[in-house]
């Protein structure tokens, strides 16, 4: 999980984690945050589409059984397996751009603080596929990172980062659990069931989206603004050459 110092010639305390060096984290960021705002957009989309089937399919368990009513059904089905295709597109974009945004910032965060991390680098990327690992591996490395990028002296609250976690957690069970319900379902009534679970997913899923965007905006925000300001101590005027590159 994570590497012990050791110690070199002179009595300091070598890296655990290995050398570090800073890179502006700023490009990625945005990168993410544009391609997370995709996924919200297209989340929308599945939400309206996941409306359309839950409508349809309580028509049906109610009763109703008219040729447009089974034309209806089967236009919802086909959007919502459109969206669904958009939906993975999307997501599997911004997993990767995410990934190496994530890698990033966790080195930078290395070279503010070597000996803040409890993980090691490699978890930033595996952390997240491993079985049962991955429900609290990345929060703890994201936490890390997190307090080490904050400004010299202060304290910053982990609200955000939590309820982002929270809200991403909720999206993978009950997202799981729904789209394999929609996929094996075989009546009416359980097909209305799985539709409804799917649409809170989609819903929880947007929600964690939008926070995910505020959570890689301010991390990279933060990082910035203290790879700028540099060894200058909290209280100090910034030097007018690192205000020109802000």
């Amino acid at each position: 999980m994570s590497s012990t110092p050791k110690p070199v010639p002179g009595g300091t305390m070598a890296p655990p984690h290995g050398d570090a060096w800073l890179r502006s984290p700023v490009g990625l960021g945005r990168a993410v945050a544009v391609l997370l705002g995709v996924v919200v957009v297209v989340g929308l989309f599945a939400i309206w589409a996941g409306l359309k089937v839950y409508d349809v399919t309580g028509t049906i368990v109610d009763g109703e059984v008219g040729g447009a009513v089974q034309r209806d059904a089967v236009h919802a089905d086909s959007v919502m397996g459109a969206v669904g295709v958009v939906q993975v597109a999307s997501l599997v974009a911004t997993v990767v751009v995410y990934l190496v945004w994530f890698h990033r910032v966790r080195i930078n965060a290395e070279v503010f603080d070597p000996f803040g991390h409890e993980m090691g680098r490699a978890w930033t990327s595996w952390g997240w596929f491993v079985p049962v690992v991955n429900l609290w591996f990345p929060r703890r490395i994201m936490l890390n990172t997190w307090d080490a990028s904050r400004p010299a002296g202060t304290r910053t609250s982990h609200g955000l980062v939590n309820a982002w976690w929270v809200m991403w957690t909720i999206t993978l069970f009950v997202g799981r659990a729904g789209f394999e319900s929609y996929r094996t379902a075989e009546t009416a009534t359980e097909l209305y069931v799985a539709a409804g679970d799917v649409l809170f997913a989609d819903v929880t899923g947007v929600v964690a989206a939008v926070l995910a965007i505020l959570v890689v905006l301010r991390l990279t925000r933060m990082q910035n603004e203290k790879a700028l300001r540099g060894p200058v101590p909290p209280g100090e005027p910034v030097p007018a050459a690192v205000r020109d590159h802000r």
